[in-house]
């Protein structure tokens, strides 16, 4: 699969044309993902319809907090992918936990995407939903039901870094939120997905929970407990006053069989005690308590450049897709932008580009199962 990028800094509707036309008069069959910053959603999506639909290109896209390259961080502006061909890419949206017609809509996406599999292996499924949407995990259980190990799995999550509801998810006529935009890349090894967070020693359990909600943990309120690990293991004292500023440094980590480490970050704090996090926590996980000093940054970029060696042989000279989780840029302040800078070194990428994630979508290296992370870059080479 050959595919270009084109960043823009800032929304200029002559240079996008310019460019769309380009492309179009090489690859006549091409077609768009968008990414777009969520400062300029207002004026950037509508633009970017109209100039696709003014040539007849199909697109879809979705909105972020902030874009990325090597450089940082920007808050502003787009970034068009092209395929040269384009792909299966559907926006599905209705996913709310409690709409009658959400499990119907996950049959016809597995349905539609197997339908579309002409080969056993070599298709990734590349997924963008909205993060308010708050079964993820749950959604790509069911995917792997269907799907299996036929597509190796790929994404995050789009939107407000408030996380307050907001359309996010487009195509050529819609902007929606609560959905997922769905992408078949057939002849495409994946991506890379690390975070590296380093777990402490104490475990606890979480012994009610509802999605995203961790209710009770160790059988008493989840943040009156959180609040006493916290304490013990780092000595910092959080309440209802700080929680916003202070949860985000110390996530909980969901402990899998097989020693992998799920991230899920906290959010919100509801009154009875209970705590909302980015991603489902399932009824009796096994928790610990992840600290942001104890990411390894340099682990972290060790990781990424041998597992894109190890997908590609070489990035060398090519440009990498990037998304960077949100709470990650929080924890590490300066260091996220030296992440960046690091990884092209280390890579020899000729650019680095993405954007701002809300969740990570990466698979096991054994039987190639979905996992829903927090914290965590995800990776893939862009073009050939």
């Amino acid at each position: 699969m050959t595919q270009g990028m084109s960043c823009f800094e800032r929304i200029e509707a002559q240079r996008i044309a310019g460019v769309l036309h380009e492309w179009q008069t090489e690859y006549p069959q091409m077609g768009v993902l968008a990414l777009v910053a969520e400062a300029d959603r207002e004026i950037a999506v509508p633009l970017l319809q109209g100039a696709c639909n003014a040539i007849q290109a199909p697109l879809v896209g979705a909105v972020f907090p902030a874009l990325l390259d090597q450089s940082g961080f920007y808050g502003q502006g787009c970034i068009m992918l092209r395929f040269d061909v384009m792909p299966f890419a559907v926006l599905y949206d209705g996913l709310e936990p409690t709409s009658s017609t959400s499990r119907h809509t996950i049959a016809r996406m597995a349905r539609e995407i197997a339908e579309k599999l002409d080969q056993p292996h070599g298709n990734t499924l590349f997924m963008i939903f909205d993060a308010m949407v708050a079964n993820i995990a749950s959604i790509l259980d069911n995917l792997y039901l269907c799907l299996a190990d036929y597509v190796r799995y790929m994404g995050v999550n789009a939107g407000s870094e408030t996380f307050q509801p907001m359309p996010c998810l487009f195509d050529n006529t819609r902007v929606t939120q609560n959905g997922v935009l769905a992408m078949l890349l057939k002849n495409h090894p994946g991506a890379v997905v690390e975070h590296c967070y380093l777990a402490p020693e104490r475990m606890i359990s979480a012994t009610s929970t509802e999605g995203n909600r961790i209710i009770t943990i160790d059988w008493r309120p989840a943040f009156e407990v959180y609040q006493e690990a916290v304490e013990a293991e780092y000595g910092i004292k959080i309440d209802r006053n700080n929680f916003y500023q202070l949860a985000v440094h110390f996530p909980f980590g969901i402990m899998r069989a097989n020693g992998e480490i799920l991230v899920r970050m906290p959010v919100a704090l509801e009154e009875d005690g209970s705590v909302f996090c980015v991603g489902e926590v399932p009824p009796n996980a096994v928790l610990t308590l992840l600290q942001a000093p104890e990411v390894d940054s340099v682990q972290t970029v060790d990781k990424l450049t041998a597992g894109l060696r190890n997908l590609y042989g070489t990035v060398a000279g090519l440009d990498l897709l990037t998304f960077y989780c949100a709470g990650r840029r929080i924890h590490l302040g300066d260091q996220a932008g030296k992440e960046l800078l690091e990884l092209k070194k280390r890579s020899g990428a000729a650019r680095i580009a993405g954007a701002i994630s809300l969740g990570e979508i990466g698979h096991s290296m054994q039987w190639g199962y979905p996992f829903f992370h927090n914290g965590a870059l995800v990776c893939c080479r862009w073009g050939n």
